[in-house]
């Protein structure tokens, strides 16, 4: 490898959230509950689907999925967040950034791919709810969600693997609280061309496939409803697809802001990606499930439970 291919920074420092030193202690106590917020929720999501066989249905089964791929993405990004507003260090090793940007993109991809199938269910549980059970059989489902895993994967490598090519000479200072591909390609000194052409065609394929399943999936829905419309129907539509509907447009609005309408990494950019990158995890479980009266009753069944073994005690 010649030395065109090496980079000679060590580290980057990452400038974190834009905030004023006396309001540190202020912000690290409300991201530090959002973490714990995420972990636990998501955590507690998963529990409950694994002991309660009401819940072995496609569904929960995704959900599932996507309540690990939302810790995993918070876990990237939030403890070294709160790592620096405490210690007040901002350096991360050049390893750890790469790292930890293969780790976010993978996680990324993975909510984006998960929500495209989670509509696909949605549509079949509408449009087709007397060959749902066959449709949705045991086999697709474990098949849709390792083909999620394996594309993120795929993708996330691709991107990191262009990445290391490259040399980074003088300028290590990331303008953002983690380690981004677009902020990292914006320090390198070397010609970036083909990173931003795999940008726009593999990362463009991988995220407007998932988006093109969804809106088509939601046609169709729309489709259904509105040719035999009533009020019984329209009520289990919005109760089956309202909390997806929600969180698609929370996560494609905010991504959408990041990637394609701004044109610099500045405040309102970075308050963007905290909102997919730190918020929307957390809102998952409320959102999906807490409303939801299989989880509700799923809930009270653990509950009672652990009642009933602490009394017997």
């Amino acid at each position: 490898m010649g030395p065109e291919n090496q980079s000679s920074v060590s580290e980057f420092l990452l400038l974190g959230l834009p905030m004023h030193p006396g309001q540190q202690r202020g912000f690290f106590t409300l991201f530090l509950g959002m973490y714990l917020t995420t972990v636990l929720g998501n955590l507690l999501i998963i529990l409950l689907i694994r002991l309660d066989s009401r819940l072995h249905t496609p569904m929960y089964f995704f959900l599932s999925h996507l309540a690990f791929s939302d810790i995993s993405l918070s876990s990237v990004t939030v403890p070294k967040m709160l790592t620096n507003m405490q210690t007040r260090q901002q350096s991360i090793s050049y390893m750890g950034c790469i790292a930890q940007m293969y780790f976010f993109m993978f996680f990324a991809s993975t909510d984006n791919f998960l929500l495209a199938v989670m509509a696909y269910d949605r549509y079949v549980a509408i449009c087709h709810p007397l060959r749902y059970t066959t449709i949705m059989r045991e086999g697709l489902c474990v098949l849709l969600v390792a083909g999620s895993w394996i594309l993120s994967c795929v993708t996330a490598l691709t991107h990191t693997l262009l990445l290391i090519r490259l040399s980074f000479c003088a300028n290590n200072t990331v303008s953002h609280f983690f380690c981004d591909l677009a902020a990292l390609l914006k320090l390198s000194c070397s010609d970036i061309s083909l990173n931003e052409l795999v940008i726009f065609t593999v990362g463009g394929l991988f995220s407007i496939l998932p988006l093109c399943i969804i809106l088509s999936s939601y046609v169709h829905i729309g489709t259904i409803i509105l040719r035999v419309p009533s009020t019984k129907r329209l009520y289990r539509a919005f109760s089956t697809c309202g909390s997806h509907l929600f969180v698609v447009s929370l996560y494609y609005g905010t991504l959408s802001g990041v990637y394609f309408f701004s044109s610099s990494w500045d405040s309102k950019d970075i308050t963007a990606s905290v909102m997919y990158t730190v918020v929307t995890p957390m809102l998952n479980p409320f959102i999906y499930s807490l409303r939801n009266r299989d989880i509700k009753q799923a809930l009270k069944t653990c509950v009672n439970r652990v009642s009933m073994q602490s009394g017997a005690q």
